[in-house]
């Protein structure tokens, strides 16, 4: 059974085009002209329970929108979005009970509070019983590390701590869903290894189904078996990222460590892409030959210390079907 169900969901916003210059700000005024923008343009997907799913497309696809409709912040224009059974923006009450948000330029914190009064409000804004919230509370605090956040007031915080804070604010109540929008944003190496293990470990010890929006694409490899590409307000690609890769291409990559750094690789079925020092990077068609007789082609003729086979980094296979599409 899905526990989200999106059909044909519409959304467009109407945006005030102002004229340049003094006079044109006047007519602006008086005359006003408005030009429509389709955030979504008839999106469909359904999610299942326990799901880890990647959602990621360019600045202004309509990532953000999805999640404040799915959370029932915005009302679409059409189409149909159910969630656990119910419409987000009818019974909001009872939805939130059931989800959790992070949007990661926002905090749902109190900014001249210390984080535990937050926690506290919380607790209060979403009736949890008192030992509920007690045991829900110290275990966050205690996989966060936030032991020493607790009497410092949200505005103090750095971002990778607000961060973490905001993470156990969106599951005081134990919700089976959580949205992320871009939670790593901004975050050091440190702090975003410590959101991904977080993250990693919520959704396999305790089942919690998770919709992450990102830009990051080491953040969809580390977390994500499920990634949907949307553009300009349509779902372009709903796959795993393997799935993604063979849409936008076959090629394949093999890196060779030769003994001698002078020697290079001449094949008609390679391409040199790069080289540094005794690594030299290779592209191939699987299609054309395969992975291992290419590599028995290259061992018989040169010695070699290290190989490995890979598909091209996520970023240029996400950036060459933005191309494809003109995005």
């Amino acid at each position: 059974m899905h526990q989200i169900i999106v059909e044909n969901l519409v959304k467009t916003f109407h945006i005030v085009e102002r004229r340049p210059g003094v006079w044109g700000a006047v007519r602006s005024v008086i005359h006003r002209r408005h030009r429509t923008a389709n955030a979504l343009n008839g999106i469909s997907f359904a999610i299942q329970p326990g799901e880890l799913v990647g959602y990621i497309g360019p600045n202004g696809a309509g990532k953000s929108t999805t999640v404040k409709v799915l959370s029932g912040i915005l009302v679409p224009d059409s189409g149909r979005c159910e969630i656990l059974g119910r419409v987000p923006w009818k019974e909001r009450i009872a939805h939130v009970r059931d989800i959790g948000v992070v949007f990661g330029q926002r905090t749902q914190l109190w900014w001249d509070l210390p984080v535990i009064e937050s926690f506290d409000l919380l607790r209060d804004i979403y009736r949890i019983p008192q030992s509920d919230y007690i045991r829900s509370r110290d275990e966050l605090i205690a996989l966060l590390g936030l032991d020493a956040l607790l009497d410092i007031p949200v505005r103090q915080l750095s971002l990778g701590q607000r961060m973490g804070c905001d993470l156990a604010a969106a599951l005081l109540h134990s919700p089976p869903l959580l949205f992320l929008d871009e939670p790593t944003i901004g975050l050091d190496a440190v702090s975003k290894l410590g959101v991904r293990d977080f993250v990693r470990r919520l959704n396999g010890e305790r089942g919690v189904t998770v919709i992450l929006t990102t830009h990051d694409m080491d953040d969809i490899e580390a977390l994500c078996s499920r990634v949907m590409v949307i553009g300009q307000g349509r779902i372009l690609s709903d796959g795993t990222l393997r799935d993604l890769t063979d849409r936008v291409t076959r090629e394949r990559r093999l890196t060779v460590d030769l003994v001698d750094g002078t020697e290079t690789v001449h094949d008609p079925d390679v391409e040199v892409i790069r080289r540094d020092g005794h690594r030299i990077h290779l592209s191939f068609d699987p299609e054309r030959i395969s992975a291992a007789a290419l590599i028995g082609r290259i061992a018989a003729r040169h010695a070699v210390r290290d190989l490995y086979v890979e598909s091209p980094p996520i970023e240029e296979i996400i950036a060459r079907m933005y191309e494809q599409e003109k995005l």
